[in-house]
């Protein structure tokens, strides 16, 4: 990999109530709070049209907030873009707003170009904290649409392109953006390979690497190498997937890969609590992203993606975001060791 792009901007003040929430009636509160009113450096400038919900602070009916299936098909080749799926995702371009619950903070988000990891750097931005994004080189278009997001809230922004999947690129990836942010407080380990096989028998041995070096060996360097940059107060996120506990048979190795990413966060929260390090993991449901329709799921799957949840729809990444706000900000100072599933609910059928 080349040296870190240097894509930033100076930091530009803010106008927010940065006062601290209580944490008054555990995680739901928090959630709900993460996502009210107060705008902080909401963006002015043209975000891509995007499927959006209403405003957040409008009470609304979840089941119907989203489309709901059926998907038309589409393929794209791994790992595809946000900006050409139909109908586009929304990662809150247009409905997040901040409250100060990050400000000045420094965060890494691996995958942080689209899907969960763009959705958690917008709201990260305008919760007031400079963020770092890294990506599959092929992802710039969507890379550079998330730039332009953070920079629009007045936070700086680093772009770190690479594949992950090499330990020297994941060493370089926490290098660049310690040095470009000046050090790091908040690790979001998002970026993730999903592709479907119905047969162990079809399963390659160089699929099956792929996908553990980029969700379980990926996480493990990066933390690896980002752990001595961290103190007391900072926040490590490993993204999970209800795949942990409830494996689909096609997705064998992509499953295995998230029950591991949900014990990295419980055992890591013990090795790092004497350091005031807090460690935490998301399992998400299924979620509207590139990851899908870039291998992810089958054709005919992916006309009825999420509609065995509860709200008989999949998941929008904007939804996730606010998950990620909590857990890496005060808030959730008692919380440590925890897997946060965000799943749409279990349908009764």
């Amino acid at each position: 990999m080349n040296p870190p792009n240097n894509n930033s901007q100076e930091k530009s003040p803010l106008s927010v109530n940065s006062s601290r929430r209580g944490f008054v009636g555990g995680l739901t509160t928090g959630l709900v709070g993460s996502m009210s009113s107060a705008a902080l450096g909401q963006s002015t400038a043209t975000a891509p049209e995007q499927m959006q919900a209403p405003h957040q602070s409008i009470k609304q009916d979840p089941s119907e907030q989203y489309p709901r299936p059926p998907f038309q098909k589409q393929q794209q080749e791994w790992p595809g873009l946000a900006g050409k799926m139909s109908p586009p995702p929304d990662h809150g371009e247009k409905s997040y707003e901040g409250r100060g619950r990050l400000l000045g903070r420094r965060a890494l988000i691996t995958g942080g170009d689209s899907g969960i990891g763009r959705a958690v750097a917008i709201a990260f931005a305008r919760e007031g904290a400079d963020v770092a994004i890294s990506y599959y080189p092929t992802e710039e278009p969507d890379a550079k649409e998330v730039m332009d997001l953070i920079r629009a809230a007045g936070r700086k922004a680093v772009a770190l392109p690479g594949d992950i999947r090499e330990e020297s690129i994941c060493q370089q990836l926490v290098a660049g953006a310690v040095n470009e942010l000046g050090g790091l407080d908040i690790l979001v380990s998002n970026a993730g390979r999903q592709q479907s096989c119905d047969s162990i028998l079809d399963l390659t041995t160089e699929a099956f690497d792929a996908t553990f070096k980029t969700n379980c060996y990926a996480p493990f360097w990066i933390t690896k190498a980002a752990v001595p940059h961290l103190k007391a107060g900072a926040s490590i996120i490993f993204t999970a997937s209800e795949q942990a506990m409830d494996p689909s048979s096609n997705l064998f190795d992509y499953a295995s890969t998230k029950a591991v990413n949900a014990n990295f966060a419980k055992s890591l929260s013990k090795q790092l609590a004497d350091k005031g390090i807090r460690v935490n993991a998301v399992a998400p449901g299924p979620v509207w992203t590139p990851l899908q329709i870039s291998g992810g799921q089958p054709q005919d799957k992916l006309a009825t993606f999420g509609e065995k949840t509860a709200f008989k729809r999949a998941g929008q990444p904007a939804e996730l975001a606010p998950a990620y706000v909590l857990l890496a900000s005060q808030e959730s100072s008692f919380v440590t060791g925890h897997v946060y599933d965000v799943q749409g609910g279990k349908s009764a059928a």
